[in-house]
């Protein structure tokens, strides 16, 4: 696949569909590489027209990982910024904002509809936030405004994405400890088998990049986040909310709230949906996408 200079890193990337469709940009969540975008879904949306690019965020997967740069304390990041107290990180998330802002200059594309999913669904907001001239439409999926009243995840969930490897020298350990996660999070209504979420987790672990301190980097610009309430009301493109009515890792209410503070956004709630990508729910999510972006 091939990469791009882009805001003083490599970024890895891969494109779906003609090059002279419109852009759409999907950009992915907290730890988790291009290929969480299942190749279903970017196949749908190139069909129907679009130029669909995928990427690895920095620290994770192909792209660019901060080797030397320390982690940050996650516990205590997270008991500071709960009595409002800040410490600095090795980036933030403005700064994968900028990110994905410079893939779009590295690839001569001056606007595209943004898709974001979790951690990705907030850069994707403040990417249509601060950078309103590079954006035609706006889908935050699975993700938040990051406001403390909000519900919290659910604690088998937390406890899932928290856990560590038996051994994480052990590629077999961590196959099985990344299995153990998507398991927990997945939609009840549309379960993987077993063997299904071991075969996505392989086939993340295989192709690189697994680096549990990015990840702890990436996690460190979560928790400092501002909320984004405000911000989001500053959003003139149209927007999308697509979010799992079963989702255990950032509830539904996180979804609604979003869609709520969007000026001009339509909310797309699925039963039985969890924290994934159900194979039954990728055409309805991409006609979504699709109709959304005619408005754009």
């Amino acid at each position: 696949m091939p990469r791009a200079s882009a805001n003083g890193i490599e970024i890895e990337y891969e494109s779906f569909g003609d090059e002279a469709g419109e852009p759409l940009l999907l950009i992915m969540g907290l730890g988790t590489q291009l290929t969480g975008w299942p190749d279903s879904f970017c196949e749908q949306l190139a069909g129907l027209g679009y130029r669909v690019i995928r990427y690895d965020n920095r620290d994770i997967g192909l792209s660019t990982h901060l080797v030397g740069v320390r982690p940050p304390n996650i516990p205590l990041l997270a008991s500071l910024h709960l009595l409002r107290l800040r410490l600095p990180v090795p980036y933030t998330l403005e700064d994968m904002a900028g990110d994905a802002v410079a893939l779009l200059d590295a690839l001569g594309i001056e606007r595209a509809h943004l898709v974001g999913a979790s951690m990705g669904g907030m850069i994707a907001q403040l990417v249509a936030a601060l950078y309103p001239g590079r954006t035609l439409s706006l889908t935050s999926i699975m993700s938040t405004t990051g406001h403390p009243s909000l519900p919290r995840a659910e604690r088998y969930a937390t406890r899932a994405l928290l856990s560590k490897p038996a051994d994480p020298t052990d590629p077999e350990a961590v196959i099985e400890r990344n299995t153990r996660v998507r398991k927990a999070v997945q939609s009840k209504l549309y379960p993987k088998s077993d063997e299904e979420l071991r075969a996505a987790a392989a086939r993340a672990f295989y192709r690189g990049g697994y680096d549990p301190a990015g990840v702890t980097r990436q996690l460190g610009a979560v928790i400092v986040a501002p909320h984004r309430r405000q911000l989001l009301g500053t959003v003139r493109a149209p927007s999308l909310v697509i979010h799992g009515e079963a989702d255990p890792l950032v509830k539904a209410e996180c979804g609604i709230d979003t869609a709520r503070h969007l000026p001009d956004a339509t909310l797309k709630l699925f039963p039985g949906m969890g924290h994934d990508f159900p194979e039954p729910l990728l055409e309805p999510m991409a006609e979504a996408i699709h109709q959304l972006a005619r408005r754009g």
